[in-house]
């Protein structure tokens, strides 16, 4: 290597082990810092000076400095020996010699030209350079050319922003003596300058062959990291973007630059070859203008199309990299993606035949979000230890063959849904995620949602094919309400799939088999009638509870198209849950359900619970259950852990919260041991070592975190553990090749089965359509929708109970409910009745307003019963 390459590339390093240089560049006094700035560059030079006159000498044959190679009485010093005595010759302000004619003009100097054109990766220390040269001469052309290169070049960016070598020990130790005048900036240089200087020596041609080989950045940091200094590259974005010529540059280069790096990684398999081929990525990523509109049109697009090609080891790589990230930087990444998907869709007309699905940049950019969404799982707070351990046997198939079976064919999904790739490269689960670095609700995007046509991307879903996309393989993009959409497709087709195997066994073996799961049950036996019948059909056929539920109650007339089911599920919640019965424990402080560790009830009769809500979901039919939400977790294969506590048990959980907290002696204040106490369904007391002999164990300031962990376990995991495993196992029963637990999470299978609790009836209002005569303007309508919002909260959930079969509003709130109201006649004594299959209120018309209210008031609250007039 001549002199001027290494000149060229001496100010490739940054920073320095002591920091001196990011301290500087948080001051906020702009003249401090250029002054700062000046003095680095001096002293930088300054040691430069003494390396070079140590290495190469002045080329003076007649000179007598002692510290210069050039001198008879010299010892040649090797890089690394030349580079600590640089360090001690700067401070002790030692002899420099002049250069010799035959030597000038090999310094650093040589590269600092106008044009720049030997400049194809960029530091830090060089832009600034390139920087102050271009505002002296008030003339940014030559610095636009440099970015334009560096920037639309996979090479040069790649090999752009790099960390610094760790610095030896030698050098370390040099730093540290430092004397105490010198200022930090001094000490920076110093470094940078060493670390500058070896890479100056043979074999090391230039830095990115030494990254790609092992030898250099990447092998001596953490495996999960990359090579670029990030925080130099956000400094430079920061000092450049505010010149609208310099940010004009960015924007062209990434436009040549996309193509290009997408060819690379689609064809010539560029990352494995060289991993770090991620840093362009992550050089661009931390432009924070990417998101204004002139990125969106088209730099953003092409870019986000190159990110998607990378394989999936990049894509972990760069999601635990941003893991890292604070949730302000996170945000901005994701407002990045989301910005680009909502241009897109508002600034097209997406419909059946012309699927959102089909463009490249929405599904490109939701690709590259899906990456942020890990990484800000990650970033967050996360428990990935306390698994639910899965059932020991596995829930009983069919005995009988499937359609596909029948015709040939292996069947899909047989061994439960699906998991997301980069999920399981990064050996993390949403399901984890206690916090989020950032709401999940800020990666859902509504402009997609509205135009997503579902049951097309259903179809792709299923299909699993490389050319059509699926957004359900994004769930996290998508409301509740269009995932539940997804989940009734396929359900649906489940039943139609049962339907059809049942017509088809009829055809081949002569039988009549019922396409429908039929349960007739009598209204005072229901619960007699209902589990038992259910018991059956899981020890004998399971593959009968995915038919459709079809329910009869004996002596009574109606054909059930959801409203008898509605009120079949209602019925058996509210016999199950009673506090008589004693399967649950019911807290009167917190309004909860709780497995109840006494229950004289076997494990038979927990499983078709889990059958019943398993059904419900099933069929799409809400439930008024009142669990806490660690049960979902635990549904979703998470134990309970300390914090669950604070839904479930409040109470518990500040007791054992404070005991954590308590700042005297525990052991000797509270005389607390691992023996706690519970009391039974009749309330006698029943003891419980946490450890063995756990009444002799006292409970210590040293061991009280082991004391609250094993507590919160034993309550929420092993004292309800064969209640629980029995009601998961019936659950799982009905769901467990159901896209249920891919799609949605915990907070969302609760509002799948509970339905929300928040009741707009304004919403309810604007989206209620009318039959028989009625319409919006009709005076009855104006007078019943005037006495609805008089009336009071409860008042409000027994109307809904009676006209729709629930109190309580589907996914997406009662704007979603589609509700009917119908003429049924003029003026009459009779109440107003209801189809609560098809939400449907027959009103009549009453003449008075006081009559319409009385009317009404009396029918929801002594309706009972299927078809009361």
């Amino acid at each position: 290597m001549n002199s001027d390459e290494r000149d060229c590339e001496l100010p490739q390093a940054e920073t320095s082990p002591a920091g001196g240089y990011d301290r500087i560049q948080e001051e906020s006094d702009i003249e401090n810092t250029e002054a700062s700035r000046m003095k680095r560059a001096a002293a930088k030079h300054l040691i430069e000076r003494y390396y070079h006159q140590l290495t190469e000498g002045c080329g003076n044959d007649s000179c007598s400095n002692a510290w210069c190679s050039s001198s008879r009485g010299s010892h040649r010093l090797d890089n690394n020996a030349a580079a600590v005595k640089a360090l001690e010759l700067y401070k002790i302000n030692a002899k420099l010699c002049d250069p010799h004619p035959s030597k000038k003009g090999t310094t650093m100097n040589h590269c600092v030209r106008d044009d720049f054109k030997d400049v194809n990766y960029l530091t830090e220390e060089k832009v600034y350079e390139i920087l102050h040269i271009c505002g002296e001469k008030e003339d940014y052309s030559p610095l636009i050319r440099v970015i334009g290169r560096v920037f639309s070049s996979a090479e040069g960016l790649v090999q752009s922003f790099r960390r610094s070598k760790p610095p030896t020990k030698e050098e370390l130790k040099s730093l540290q003596s430092k004397d105490e005048d010198k200022d930090e900036d001094e000490e920076e240089a110093a470094a940078c300058s060493a670390a500058a200087m070896e890479e100056d020596s043979p074999g090391s041609s230039s830095r990115l062959d030494g990254a790609a080989s092992g030898d250099n950045d990447v092998g001596k940091l953490g495996p999960d990291e990359v090579s670029v200094d990030i925080d130099a590259v956000r400094r430079v974005y920061q000092r450049l973007l505010s010149n609208d010529k310099i940010e004009a540059a960015f924007l062209n280069a990434l436009v040549y630059l996309s193509p290009n790096v997408e060819c690379d990684l689609t064809y010539h398999n560029v990352y494995s070859r060289d991993p770090n081929y991620l840093n362009l990525f992550v050089v661009v990523m931390e432009n924070s203008n990417l998101h204004s509109p002139d990125y969106l049109e088209i730099a953003l697009p092409q870019f986000c199309r190159a990110m998607s090609k990378l394989p999936l080891p990049a894509l972990a790589k760069l999601a635990r990299l941003w893991s890292h990230y604070s949730a302000e930087q996170i945000h901005r990444i994701m407002e990045t993606f989301q910005q680009l998907i909502t241009y897109k869709v508002v600034s097209n007309e997406f419909n059946s035949r012309n699927l959102v699905n089909d463009d490249d940049a929405v599904v490109a950019a939701t690709k590259c979000l899906k990456i942020v969404y890990y990484a800000n799982v990650m970033g967050g707070e996360v428990d990935t230890e306390h698994n639910e351990e899965e059932d020991e046997e596995p829930i009983p198939e069919s005995s009988e063959l499937t359609l596909q079976e029948l015709l040939g064919e292996e069947r899909r999904n047989k061994k439960g849904p699906r998991v997301d790739p980069l999920e399981t490269e990064l050996t993390i689960r949403t399901s984890d995620s206690r916090r989020p670095l950032i709401p999940f609700q800020e990666f859902v995007n509504e402009p997609l949602n509205e135009v997503l046509e579902m049951d097309k991307d259903y179809t792709f879903f299923k299909v699993e094919t490389e050319n059509k996309f699926s957004f359900m393989t994004c769930p996290f993009i998508l409301n509740a309400v269009t995932k539940n959409l997804g989940l009734y497709y396929d359900n649906r087709i489940r039943m139609y799939s049962e339907r059809r195997i049942t017509v088809l066994y009829s055809l081949v073996q002569g039988q009549q088999l019922n396409p429908y799961l039929r349960l007739k049950v009598r209204r005072d036996h229901i619960i007699d009638d209902a589990l038992v019948r259910l018991e059956m059909i899981a020890m004998e056929n399971p593959a009968d509870l995915k038919k459709q539920l079809y329910v009869e109650f004996e002596g009574e007339q109606g054909v059930d198209e959801g409203g008898v089911s509605k009120e079949f599920f209602q019925l058996v919640v509210e016999e199950i849950f009673n506090p008589d019965i004693g399967m649950f424990a019911y807290d009167e402080r917190t309004k909860m359900f709780w497995f109840n560790p006494s229950s004289f009830e076997n494990e038979g009769q927990f499983t078709l619970i889990g059958i019943v809500l398993g059904l419900a979901i099933y069929n799409n039919c809400i439930l008024d259950v009142h669990f806490p939400m660690v049960v979902y977790r635990k549904l979703m294969g998470k134990k309970g852990t300390f914090r669950d506590l604070a839904d479930s048990n409040p109470v518990l959980y500040q007791s054992l919260k404070e005991l954590l907290e308590y700042e005297g002696s525990v052991e000797e204040d509270m005389m607390i041991t691992f023996q706690i106490s519970q009391t039974d369904l009749f309330g006698n007391p029943l003891m419980y070592d946490l450890r063995e002999n756990g009444d002799q164990i006292p409970v210590t300031n040293k061991n009280r975190k082991e004391f609250v962990a094993q507590y919160a376990e034993y309550m929420l995991n092993k004292s309800v553990e064969k209640q629980f495993k029995a009601f998961r196992r019936g659950f799982h029963m009905v769901t467990n090749e159901s896209p249920l637990k891919y799609l949605f999470r915990p907070e969302e299978i609760e509002l799948l089965i509970c339905g929300s609790r928040n009741l707009d009836f304004q919403a309810l209002e604007e989206t209620t359509e009318y039959d028989g005569g009625y319409s919006r303007d009709s005076r009855i309508i104006k007078e019943f929708w005037e006495t609805l919002h008089s009336f009071a909260e409860e008042q409000k959930r027994l109307f809904l109970q009676f006209t729709t079969g629930t109190d309580r509003a589907p996914v997406g709130g009662l704007g979603k409910l589609k509700m009917i109201i119908a003429k049924n006649g003029p003026d009459t004594d009779r109440l107003p009745t209801s189809h609560t299959c098809f939400n449907v209120l027959l009103l009549p018309e009453y003449d008075t307003k006081e009559k319409l209210r009385e009317r009404l008031l009396k029918a929801i609250l002594y309706a009972k019963g299927f078809g009361m007039l």
